[in-house]
């Protein structure tokens, strides 16, 4: 089967590149394209490009993304740039006979003050955290893009939304990136010029469940696989998402802690409280997933030093960013 692997240069998309390798996928029967090669935002382009390749399925990882800094700072290409990524890709996939799509969307989907652990049929039943409510109505609208077509049209496009992710091929920009590879970067930086402080943005009270994008990978691909009756049976067809994540959190401040212990800082961890701290908890109930067969094989120490490895291995890379 021809499959469409949109964002194979992303940290996810590169993990299910690697998945599908690692399971005996011939390479020739994965297409992919950089974003020089073809804009996602383009439609015309998207829509030759579906006509000329046929793929018989699509995975869309490709996705605007950044931590609460880049959120706040550029709301309107967070929303826009999706809108158009999503738009083009699912409605000419469906424009090009694809029947086959799997939509990657993220847990901020769910609203602020949700009970924890929020489980799928809390979408849309509240207000959204404000500091990436653009990025997540996108990541909404792409879900029920999915439902919609769907129900009109009788494809098979799903959903997942994975909590926190993390590892090999993530972004540790030291403004733009989110909480964990920030703070990889921050406390490796501190290691290599002897410093005895690092400041931790907000007050360390938040917690947060992270997942490593190895294991969002294969349990993108476990979703992909399921049998349709299977799928419809665990979901409804206005409510299709399914959460993917450990079903553990940890506060940032304990995060910090783990990840000054990987890096061998052993200096001070300050806090500084003027900054905003986000959500106050984020977990998922992943029980609709476990209930299909699937669960996490790394665990979050495990997955940060793996992290923490490749992060090493490339810093020559990554100092440039």
């Amino acid at each position: 089967m021809k499959i469409f692997l949109a964002g194979h240069r992303g940290m996810v998309g590169g993990a299910i590149h690697r998945q599908l390798l690692a399971r005996g996928t011939d390479p020739g029967d994965i297409i992919t394209r950089s974003h020089s090669e073809l804009d996602l935002t383009d439609q015309a382009a998207v829509r030759e490009f579906m006509r000329s390749e046929r793929p018989e399925a699509v995975i869309l990882a490709a996705a605007k993304v950044g931590g609460i800094h880049a959120n706040n700072t550029y709301p309107a290409d967070f929303i826009h740039d999706n809108l158009l990524i999503q738009t083009n890709v699912i409605g000419q996939s469906h424009a090009a006979g694809v029947h086959k799509l799997l939509f990657l969307g993220s847990s901020c989907i769910y609203p602020r003050a949700a009970p924890q652990p929020m489980t799928e049929e809390a979408l849309l039943t509240g207000v959204l955290e404000p500091t990436n409510e653009p990025y997540a109505v996108a990541k909404i609208a792409g879900i029920k893009l999915c439902e919609s077509i769907n129900r009109q049209h009788g494809t098979d496009y799903r959903s997942v939304m994975p909590t926190n992710l993390y590892g090999p091929g993530d972004n540790f920009h030291p403004e733009n990136s989110h909480v964990l590879p920030a703070l990889i970067r921050r406390f490796d930086e501190a290691v290599r010029e002897n410093r005895d402080e690092v400041m931790i943005w907000g007050t360390g009270a938040p917690r947060r469940e992270f997942l490593h994008v190895d294991d969002m990978a294969r349990a993108s691909l476990f979703v992909m696989d399921l049998d349709h009756a299977i799928y419809a049976a665990n979901t409804d067809v206005m409510l299709s998402h399914v959460n993917v994540g450990t079903g553990k959190d940890v506060s940032i401040a304990d995060l910090a802690r783990m990840i000054a212990d990987i890096t061998g800082f052993r200096g001070r961890i300050t806090f500084d409280t003027s900054r905003p701290d986000g959500t106050m908890r984020k977990l998922m109930d992943g029980s609709r997933l476990a209930s299909m067969g699937w669960q996490a094989q790394l665990g979050l120490e495990e997955g940060l030093v793996d992290t923490y490895r490749w992060y090493r291995d490339n810093i020559a890379t990554i100092r440039e960013t």
